[in-house]
């Protein structure tokens, strides 16, 4: 069974925003360490799988710094973690559905496949 790397996109970003949503429950602090490793590198597939869109190396660039497991940001409440547990969730989910630059050489092979018609014709 070959991946291709949008489907492991979709995998990885769908298990990350799934153990986010969990988080808002009432768990024991090792699954909240667990969270931030597997976020944390998710994240940085992201990054990686998305480096020609700034918007997405932004936002999870911070989303990396936040859930880091070697430095880890501490806010001692666990009301101040669910907001940000549930709008970096909702992120993977939007980066998995949100479309995709189209490369140079997909857009040559569209503008290759094209038909000119008569009426296209410059004259």
């Amino acid at each position: 069974m070959s991946n291709s790397p949008s489907q492991l996109n979709t995998i990885i970003s769908g298990i990350c925003a799934i153990l986010l949503f969990m988080g808002i429950l009432h768990l024991p602090i090792e699954y909240y360490t667990f969270l931030r490793i597997v976020v944390f590198i998710g994240s940085l597939w992201v990054i990686l799988s998305r480096v020609k869109t700034w918007y997405w190396v932004a936002l999870f660039s911070v989303v990396a710094i936040v859930f880091n497991p070697i430095y880890p940001v501490y806010l001692y409440q666990k009301s101040k973690w669910i907001p940000i547990d549930i709008v970096v969730g909702i992120l993977f989910l939007l980066q998995v559905f949100a479309p995709k630059k189209r490369t140079d050489q997909s857009q040559k092979a569209t503008i290759r496949n094209e038909k000119i018609l008569d009426r296209d014709r410059m004259v």
